[in-house]
């Protein structure tokens, strides 16, 4: 078989667990990933469709159609269509005019940029929210979607919104890296992978292995913990939700003081963050007691590429990280790098005990079943946690690009209104300089309530750098 058809031909496989839960997951709201990135050079949109093939064309999964056989209610994949696919909605400078202009009248004031404003309305179009019920009869979904808007002065946002279930972290930084990289350098050739597998086949044998009594016990465990542990206050839990953010960046400084501080302590940047956030919302409460104790979820995220068998590198698309939860307790007066150290060793414990293979299906079924039954959730606001966040912060060095690409600024995260958090952080440090989006459900959390807890935990992580300084 030549090469060329190598290229052509169609491959259909089945979703693998952790995939269609996904698609649940994501018909009911969490789980659109966007990246989106904004520039001043001029754009010639044939060169860009170009740019896109290209990219799909190293990433075959970025084409494939997601269908569902009714009579067996399997999802599959089909990998590299009959009919190839690239949807570019282009939107010229009248039209994102207007639509900025709407954005304006129902956001906060002073308003946000055009890029966040764009940002968060993309994370909210959902194309995959009858993906359940469509058949092989009636055709199928595409997985990614991009949208050019037109600014002024020539400049324009590439936004690319992906399922989840093709598109995990990883995923959405490699693919926003390797645009940037195709758009910038005119020419440059990407990064080319194989066939694509679900994360289930690649788990090395013996590591998810577990007795059906745990099985039972860690999934009653976690039902009844959704209720005991505490959460951010509700703000409004009469739907529908969508997902907003909120961005916070620390100074050179003081990221530098903070990895410095992690490194000394033998933890990742994560615990830092999670112990800030935990410290935020304690203080946010009223108690009558300062040794008042309080538990809460939080979700480490991890990346299991580099666990898996063979072992993928990041430009291998698709989803494959997996999650851990565990409950961290916090009271009165406790010190951020005490509260960081402990949430951060919690989490490497049962990481090493294999935890983030062990608990796939377990979790995959209990957000399956809360998305089916809001109600076994606190007020039905199918929340699982108070907060999710990755085990290691992506790192990004954007000068040269932002040169050759006359980049202005770039986002990414997904979305969590249907299943998920209260917060979920996506955190990047940018030329050394951290950078993080707080995604959160609106109205069940308010813009004010998000920004007053990051007042909160801007304090608390300037006040530990000034420790490392001493």
């Amino acid at each position: 078989m030549s090469e060329a058809t190598k290229k052509t031909d169609s491959i259909t496989r089945l979703l693998g667990g952790t995939e269609q839960n996904w698609c649940k997951v994501t018909s009911s709201g969490t789980g659109i990933a966007v990246m989106a990135l904004q520039a001043s050079k001029h754009l010639n949109i044939t060169h860009l469709k170009e740019v896109l093939h290209k990219i799909q064309n190293n990433h075959p999964i970025l084409t494939s159609m997601l269908l569902k056989n009714i009579s067996t209610g399997s999802n599959s994949f089909i990998i590299n269509p009959p009919i190839p696919h690239l949807h570019l909605n282009v939107i010229n400078q009248s039209k994102t005019s207007e639509l900025l202009t709407t954005l304006v009248t129902r956001g906060p004031n002073p308003p946000l940029s055009p890029l966040h404003m764009i940002f968060e309305h993309e994370l909210n179009i959902n194309e995959w929210t009858s993906v359940g019920s469509r058949s092989l009869s009636m055709g199928g979904f595409y997985l990614m979607y991009a949208t050019l808007y037109t600014l002024a002065d020539e400049k324009w946002i590439l936004a690319m919104r992906l399922h989840t279930a093709i598109c995990d972290r990883l995923t959405g930084v490699s693919l926003l890296r390797e645009l940037r990289e195709v758009i910038g350098k005119n020419g440059a050739e990407g990064h080319k992978e194989g066939y694509h597998m679900a994360i289930e086949d690649l788990i090395p044998i013996g590591k998810a292995k577990k007795t059906m009594w745990e099985h039972g016990k860690d999934m009653v465990t976690y039902s009844f913990n959704t209720f005991r542990l505490s959460k951010l206050k509700f703000k409004n839990v009469k739907g529908p939700f969508n997902s907003e953010v909120v961005r916070f960046k620390m100074s050179s400084r003081d990221t530098q003081l903070l990895l410095a501080g992690c490194k000394s302590r033998g933890i990742k940047f994560c615990g830092v963050m999670v112990a800030a956030i935990l410290l935020a919302v304690y203080s946010s409460k009223r108690r009558s007691s300062r040794n008042n104790r309080k538990k809460y979820g939080v979700v480490f995220l991890n990346d299991c590429r580099s666990d898996l068998d063979p072992p993928l590198s990041p430009y291998n698309l698709g989803f494959y990280q997996s999650a851990i939860n565990t409950i961290q307790e916090v009271k009165s007066g406790e010190n951020l790098w005490d509260v960081a150290t402990r949430s951060y060793t919690s989490f490497a414990s049962s990481k090493n005990n294999n935890k983030h293979f062990t608990d796939i299906a377990d979790l995959n079924y209990l957000m399956s079943k809360a998305v089916d039954n809001p109600s076994l959730t606190p007020k039905s606001s199918l929340r699982s946690a108070l907060v999710t966040v990755f085990e290691d912060t992506i790192i990004e060095n954007v000068s040269e690009l932002q040169q050759d690409l006359l980049l202005d600024d770039f986002i990414g995260c997904a979305s969590i209104h249907g299943i998920g958090p209260s917060i979920a952080v996506f955190d990047t440090i940018v030329d050394g300089k951290l950078d993080c989006l707080f995604v959160y459900p609106s109205p069940l959390h308010s813009r004010e309530q998000i920004e007053g807890l990051i007042a909160h935990i801007q304090s608390s992580l300037v006040e530990a750098t000034k420790m490392e300084e001493i």
